[in-house]
């Protein structure tokens, strides 16, 4: 029976793969913008050949370690087409390691588990103006391998760059997004403000109703200044009594009211003693007594 396994001697050493390289940005290759976006790495062809070798199981995920500044990452890989001794990384995974051109990185292959669950905060503001951000954060992520927590990741989006620190990873502290079903959450961006609260509106009525009963504020009929044709201000100042410091008096409906006819309602004045109108006489007109011109005894003596 044929066996696959039996084509390639086992590497000495065991089934790891723990290499190290020189480490270089994408920017040193050209133009690699879907490099620079991602978290996939460039490998030397050298690479593929001893881990063809050792039976990595896919996909191939790696542990990057600065030992020098005791700072780790995990990524995937791209392409194998780099210089041998040499591997080329994004910028913003040399910003996480602290590294220079040039320098020393060892790289291991690692098993991770898949994500369930990640926690990011946007690094400024304006990452709440996206209007749909788990959208574009998954869109942002099919470039990318693996998290791991308090990586500092970059995407661009409308030809802006944004940055989302990873907070928070389930079921470890590096997990692989490849092919997952994965729940995602947002804490507070840096520099965001919580709003101040409204207050309550039953104080806010309290409060208004306050104000009212201590100025009055009721509405007073010509109040205006009026103003003369030969310019002098005499006459012109309207006394307190002539104002009415009450509110608007409104008129009574007429409930008796029938349609196609006029109706003309007289409101005779109350009187000074507080009877009603209706216990005085009913009126009459042209009760009232006459004045003459001519004395009445004159009149009498002509007559």
């Amino acid at each position: 029976m044929f066996q696959f396994g039996r084509m390639f001697p086992e590497m000495p050493g065991g089934r790891n793969f723990n290499e190290t390289y020189r480490c270089y940005s994408v920017s040193m290759l050209g133009d690699r913008e879907d490099v620079e976006r991602g978290g996939k790495i460039i490998m030397p062809p050298s690479a593929l050949d001893k881990l063809t070798r050792l039976h990595i199981q896919y996909p191939m995920l790696f542990k990057l370690t600065n030992k020098k500044m005791s700072r780790e990452t995990h990524c995937g890989v791209l392409e194998f087409v780099a210089d041998e001794g040499r591997i080329y990384i994004p910028y913003w995974m040399m910003k996480n390691l602290l590294l220079q051109e040039g320098d020393l990185i060892q790289i291991d292959n690692v098993s991770l588990p898949i994500a369930t669950f990640a926690k990011f905060q946007p690094q400024h503001t304006d990452f709440l103006d996206i209007s749909n951000p788990k959208a574009v954060l998954e869109n942002a992520l099919r470039s990318f391998a693996c998290l791991t927590v308090e990586d500092l990741v970059e995407f661009k989006y409308n030809d802006k760059i944004y940055e989302l620190r990873v907070l928070e990873t389930k079921p470890g502290r590096a997990v692989s997004i490849i092919e997952c079903d994965m729940n995602v959450d947002f804490a507070p961006p840096l520099g965001y403000k919580e709003p101040e609260r409204v207050k309550p509106q039953e104080s806010e009525e309290k409060m208004e109703h306050d104000d009212i009963d201590e100025e009055d504020n009721s509405f007073k009929v010509f109040q205006g200044k009026g103003n003369r044709l030969d310019g002098k201000n005499k006459g012109l100042e309207v006394s307190q009594s002539q104002t009415s410091t009450g509110p608007p008096k409104r008129g009574i409906p007429n409930y008796n009211y029938k349609k196609h006819s006029i109706t003309f309602i007289r409101n005779p004045k109350r009187a000074e003693n507080g009877t009603s109108p209706e216990d005085k006489d009913a009126f009459e007109a042209f009760s009232g007594s006459g004045q003459s011109l001519r004395n009445k005894g004159k009149s009498k003596g002509r007559r």
